[in-house]
């Protein structure tokens, strides 16, 4: 009986032969995640599609057009604040997804899941698109808000299980290689949605329609080229010359057993882990969203050497220290990127838990700098604090699934990941939360507007306090939670997982998998050029606040 050969997206086709570079993958799983990294930066199409049938003014809706009406209306305007709930659709879809089909991910493998990922994200873009063309905001939020936010679920995760097993021996530098594309996503994706959306303008449209069009088809490129560059590892795999530590040299805080992700919601470690993740994101999110204000209500007219603080600035003046705090939220985008890379990397010399004490003790101290520094009006400490915040909020992203690898093991990791990314989802509402309301608490309450912020900076350390704590108290796995000897079998054949010989994996259409070191380099300057584009374009944006 003979059994049929795998297609072109089975994780069989995908199992590397001799000779493969394993620094390709880290270059597929950018281009993946450089484009779907776009979701940080969709508030770049807020203020047109707020004018799309107005072009130069809002037509507004009456009192009697609710969010549901908005929804269906084809008369009036929609909202900004109607537009946000992609937004927020987004994150919450991301963790959603991430946890449903992590499972499925890890057993179907990283092309599979890409190519899904790339047909939910860019047709997803494609129904926003008619959506903006017909003026249905229904159709905006079902394509780009729920079929996207799918596509960011699964192409988030998608090469972390794979990346983490090509990289045994510099897990938390390969994750953070891939995450901090996430990140890096919106420092391309908005200025070139901003181009264009200025090309295609004219006297009867804002050029949204065709923005998302045009993305859509580029993102998809790069996508499908980034899943078929996806290859695993042959079971057992290690690097030329390298042993996995033991004895003295091995941290005990890294298993070599592993849990079915099946059992790790009733696992305290998990939920342990869990909290720690939600109270960093939640802590950083928060402040992403007001950083711009927080830093024009605090310094005011001092930031273009005027002695008035804000409510008495004039129009002009307010249009001069709102560049100046664009340049401010660019300079944190760059270290929420940075940070993402180097912490993940430095987890790899210090273990994963230290790191995340690091960033609680020293995220903690900078938060209760921030109330001084805005009193004694220094915009250096006030920035630096922020510039230190962000990259630990991106390093904490970036460092959780070595994490997880180290107390979990490898095998099912992107699927546990998956199911950790919950706590993001709930970050992404609680931190904005937080730090909304009590702004708008204060400012009831008649307390000025620069010093609004002070007790939601304490707020937050106490947040970063509960996940200190929560990290502390993570310890190694008790062994009646690991998959038995059997069990592990079962998986790995579920997971199409095989330890292949030339024969096998010339059969499934492969062969020796000798990878020339140019191709290498083009991979990565595939992805790096327009990562170093966006940075350009980013400092372009720094140098208005240095100014």
């Amino acid at each position: 009986m003979t059994t049929a050969s795998p297609g072109l997206l089975d994780k069989e086709r995908i199992i590397a032969g001799p000779g493969f570079n394993r620094w390709l993958v880290p270059p597929a799983a950018l281009a993946i995640h450089l484009c779907i990294g776009m979701a940080y930066g969709f508030s770049v199409f807020w203020l047109p599609l707020s004018k799309a049938l107005g072009i130069k003014e809002a037509i507004k809706c009456g009192p009697e057009v609710g969010f549901m009406g908005q929804l269906f209306t084809t008369t009036c305007d929609w909202q900004i604040s109607t537009l946000g709930w992609m937004y927020t659709l987004f994150f919450v879809l991301l963790g959603s997804s991430a946890a449903t089909w992590g499972g499925w991910l890890e057993r179907a493998g990283p092309r599979k899941a890409g190519v899904v990922s790339a047909v939910c994200w860019c047709g997803g873009m494609l129904i926003s698109a008619l959506g903006v063309y017909l003026h249905q905001f229904w159709m905006m939020i079902l394509g780009s808000g729920v079929i996207g936010g799918i596509g960011l679920g699964l192409g988030y995760i998608s090469p972390v299980s794979t990346l983490i097993k090509w990289f045994p021996d510099r897990r938390g530098m390969a994750t953070g290689m891939a995450i901090m594309g996430f990140g890096g996503g919106a420092m391309i994706g908005s200025p070139l949605a901003a181009d264009l959306m200025k090309y295609f303008a004219t006297p009867t449209d804002v050029g949204v329609m065709q923005t998302f069009i045009v993305m859509a088809l580029i993102y998809f490129v790069f996508m499908m080229a980034g899943a078929f560059g996806y290859r695993v590892p042959e079971t057992g795999w290690m690097p030329k010359g390298w042993s996995a530590p033991t004895g003295q040299t091995a941290n005990v805080m890294i298993t070599k057993k592993h849990v079915h992700v099946k059992k790790v919601w009733g696992i305290p470690q998990f939920w342990l882990i869990w909290m720690v993740l939600c109270m960093n994101v939640s802590a950083g999110i928060g402040v992403i969203g007001m950083a711009s204000p927080m830093l024009q209500e605090v310094f005011g007219g001092s930031l273009i050497g005027v002695a008035k603080k804000f409510g008495e600035l004039d129009k002009a003046q307010l249009a001069s220290i709102a560049t100046v705090a664009a340049g401010f939220t660019a300079l944190l985008s760059l270290f929420n990127i940075g940070g993402r890379f180097f912490w993940a990397s430095l987890s790899d010399k210090l273990g994963r838990k230290l790191t995340y004490v690091v960033f609680f003790v020293l995220g903690g101290a900078m938060y209760f700098s921030v109330p001084g520094s805005a009193a004694a009006g220094s915009t250096v400490l006030f920035v630096s604090a922020f510039c230190v915040i962000l990259s630990m909020y991106g390093g904490g992203f970036a460092t959780v699934p070595a994490y997880l690898a180290d107390i979990f093991g490898t095998q099912m990791v992107g699927a546990i990941h998956g199911r950790l990314l919950t706590a993001w989802a709930t970050a992404g509402v609680l931190g904005p939360v937080v730090v909304n309301y009590m702004r708008e608490y204060q400012l009831g309450l008649g307390i000025p507007r620069e010093q609004v912020y002070n007790q939601t900076m304490y707020i937050l350390v106490g947040m970063l306090v509960v996940g200190l704590i929560c990290n502390l108290l993570v310890r190694p796995l008790d062994n009646k939670w690991f998959m038995t000897e059997a069990e592990l079998a079962e998986e790995k054949r579920l997971a199409h997982d095989k330890a292949v010989s030339n024969e096998v994996h010339r059969a499934n259409g492969g062969g020796a998998d000798t990878v020339s070191p140019a191709v290498v380099v083009l991979a990565w300057v595939a992805v790096g050029v327009p990562l170093a584009w966006g940075v350009y374009r980013t400092l372009l944006s720094v140098a208005k606040f240095f100014a």
